[in-house]
C-alpha cells in the first residue's frame, strides 16, 4: 500500500511538469503552422484561428499517428477521396482516413474539405472573425462526434490568442486580389470576407466587369453571356457558392441585366430602409436581390409561406420587426 501511496504521489507531482510540456509543444505547433493557416484564410474564407485550434486539437499538436505517419492534421476521412489511406481506430476500429504527401496538403485539403462540403456551406456566411459561431458551427454540422467539440475549440483559441491571425493586417504574405473600387461609387468596395476576385477569360472573350456594391455586398450585371458556372471560374469561386450568394438552386445561362453578388447577401435590410411596396411585376426573388437580402429571410419577415408571391401595393418588411 505504502509503494502504491508513494506512486501515486510522484505521479501527481510530476502532471504540473507534463502539463507544461504539452503547452510547450502547442506554442511550437502554432508557430510552426500559424502562417499557412492564414495563407488558407486569404485564400479560402476559413478562419485561421479556427484552423489552428483544429490543428492542434485533431493532430494532438502534431503527435497523433495520422499527422506523423499520414501528414493528416484534421482527422479527415476518406469519404469521396480517391488519394492514399491510412487505417485508424476512431470511432470504429479501422477507420479509413486520408493520407497526404506533405502537411501543407493537409492543410489545403481542409480548407477545400470544409467549402465543397455542403453541410458546412452556412459557416461562410459567418464574419471571418466570428471565431465562436465558427466553432458552434462545426460542431452542429456534425465534424466531431464530442459534444464539447466547440467549447474545446474556442478555449484554445482564446489560451492562446489563435484570434489574432483573423485580424486584417496580420498576415504578411501575398495578399488576395480583391475587386477595384467601382467606378460608381466615391468610395472602395468593402469585402467582408477574404475572396479572391481573378479575371479569367470565358472562351476566347474577356469580360472587364465593373464592380457595384448594395448595402455592403459587392454585385455585378450579367451581360447574357455568363452561367453561374463560368462566373465561379472567372472569380475564383466554387460553383455551389456563387449559386447559395444568389440563392439559385442550378446552374443556368443569367439574363442580361441580372445583379449576381459575388458575396452572400444580408440578413436583413439596413435600419433607414426597414419597408418597401411592391411595385408591378416584382416578385420576393427580385426583392431579394434589389435589396441584397435573403429571400428566405424576407419570407420569414413578412409571414408568407415560400413560393407564395405578394400583390402590388402589398407594404414588405425587409428587417424583423421589433416586439
Amino acid at each position: 500500500m505504502k509503494f502504491f501511496l508513494k506512486t501515486i504521489l510522484a505521479a501527481l507531482l510530476l502532471l504540473p511538469g507534463l502539463a507544461a510540456k504539452g503547452d510547450d509543444m502547442r506554442e511550437k505547433y502554432i508557430r510552426r503552422w500559424r502562417d499557412v493557416a492564414m495563407e488558407q484564410m486569404a485564400a479560402s474564407g476559413v478562419p485561421a484561428s479556427i484552423t489552428l485550434a483544429q490543428g492542434c486539437l485533431e493532430s494532438a499538436n502534431g503527435t497523433s499517428r495520422l499527422a506523423v505517419e499520414a501528414n493528416n492534421h484534421f482527422g479527415i476521412k476518406c469519404k469521396n477521396w480517391h488519394g492514399p489511406v491510412i487505417r485508424h481506430d476512431d470511432d470504429l476500429k479501422d477507420e479509413c482516413f486520408r493520407s497526404y504527401d506533405s502537411a501543407e496538403d493537409s492543410f489545403s485539403d481542409h480548407s477545400d474539405f470544409l467549402r465543397y462540403n455542403d453541410r458546412y456551406s452556412f459557416l461562410f456566411d459567418l464574419s471571418p472573425t466570428d471565431y465562436k459561431g465558427w466553432a458552434r458551427g462545426l460542431k452542429k454540422a456534425g465534424y466531431a462526434t464530442d459534444p464539447a467539440y466547440a467549447e474545446k475549440l474556442i478555449k484554445i483559441i482564446e489560451d492562446y490568442k489563435l484570434y489574432q491571425y483573423d485580424l486584417a493586417g496580420s498576415y504578411k504574405g501575398p495578399k488576395p486580389v480583391l475587386p477595384p473600387p467601382p467606378s460608381v461609387l466615391e468610395r472602395s468596395v468593402k469585402v467582408e470576407r477574404p475572396l479572391q476576385f481573378r479575371p479569367r477569360s470565358l472562351g476566347s472573350v474577356v469580360i472587364d466587369y465593373t464592380f457595384y456594391e448594395k448595402h455592403g455586398i459587392v454585385y455585378i450585371v450579367a451581360t447574357g453571356t455568363e452561367t453561374y458556372a463560368s462566373l465561379a471560374r472567372q472569380f475564383n469561386l466554387f460553383r455551389r457558392e456563387i449559386l447559395r450568394f444568389n440563392e439559385e438552386k442550378k446552374d443556368h445561362t443569367i439574363p442580361a441585366g441580372t445583379m449576381v453578388y459575388l458575396q452572400p447577401k444580408r440578413s436583413q435590410s439596413t435600419k433607414d430602409l426597414a419597408k418597401h411596396v411592391v411595385e408591378e411585376g416584382e416578385t420576393m426573388k427580385s426583392m431579394s436581390q434589389r435589396f441584397a437580402v435573403k429571400m428566405k429571410n424576407l419570407y420569414k419577415f413578412n409571414n408568407m409561406r415560400p413560393g407564395r408571391e405578394p400583390l402590388p401595393g402589398t407594404i414588405i418588411n425587409l428587417r424583423k420587426e421589433k416586439k
